[in-house]
């Protein structure tokens, strides 16, 4: 599929194979991938480190084979779509761990509020984004237990595609009308359970708004595909057809 976006590029050297081997070692999510989808993620990933600075900050510090599984990790979400899920963003920050960040927000009676929250991730409309190493080994470590903070914010970052973020990454015509009516009527189904005090299927943070909903979701694409599938099947196809099929078996 071409995007709007798309340009020749000249590909990046392979990355040394020994240290690939190392990378992707611990990640159980390289362990169902064909031959060719390996190979298309070891290309993504060697793009990633051409033409993104990681930047660790506070002290930390990370190794050649680090740097490596971070890019495959922020990789394997763009399997089907492409390179392109890179364009517009040019710095991976890390975090050792959680960090704190200023945000202000009017409600609705147009009163500014200010404060301050503690993140595990972060993506910037036209920015940076921003990783907690410790929450990324912890996703390693228990990848079936529907937290995947790398899928969440590169979500975010597939959806800011199109200039807006509002749930719906650029698609096809057709599929997009379809995804925003399948998307939209299982996340007011979730915000009307939610409102009501019941047990949501999913983290009830997806109802936080539309684009929430898809990062939420395609967390558990990565992390629990069984309970998304239960819960939200439509929607479940749809990031199938977006990312491949999942990964983990649960």
């Amino acid at each position: 599929m071409i995007w709007p976006f798309s340009r020749r590029r000249t590909p990046p050297p392979p990355l040394d194979p020994v240290l690939l081997q190392q990378a992707g070692a611990p990640l159980p999510w390289l362990r169902r991938l064909d031959a060719a989808d390996r190979q298309r993620l070891h290309t993504l990933a060697a793009r990633f480190l051409h033409e993104k600075t990681i930047t660790p900050v506070q002290g930390l510090r990370l190794n050649d084979v680090q740097r490596i599984r971070l890019a495959l990790l922020c990789c394997l979400p763009l399997l089907k779509f492409g390179g392109e899920g890179l364009y517009g963003w040019h710095e991976l920050v890390v975090y050792p761990g959680a960090f704190r960040a200023r945000r202000s927000h009017l409600d609705a009676n147009g009163i500014l509020h200010e404060g301050e929250q503690e993140l595990i991730g972060e993506a910037w409309m036209h920015g940076p984004l921003i990783l907690s190493w410790a929450d990324v080994r912890a996703d390693i470590a228990a990848p079936t237990d529907g937290y995947c903070v790398v899928a969440h914010e590169m979500a975010h970052k597939l959806d800011a595609l199109d200039g807006v973020m509002d749930g719906t990454p650029p698609l096809p015509r057709a599929w997009q009308r379809q995804w925003a009516d399948d998307f939209q009527r299982a996340y007011d189904a979730l915000c009307a359970q939610v409102d009501a005090g019941d047990a949501s299927p999913i983290d009830p943070y997806a109802s936080e708004s539309p684009e929430e909903f898809f990062a939420v979701c395609s967390e558990y694409h990565f992390s629990d595909p069984v309970t998304l599938r239960q819960a939200m099947p439509a929607v479940a196809d749809h990031l199938e057809r977006f990312y491949g099929p999942p990964l983990l078996v649960i």
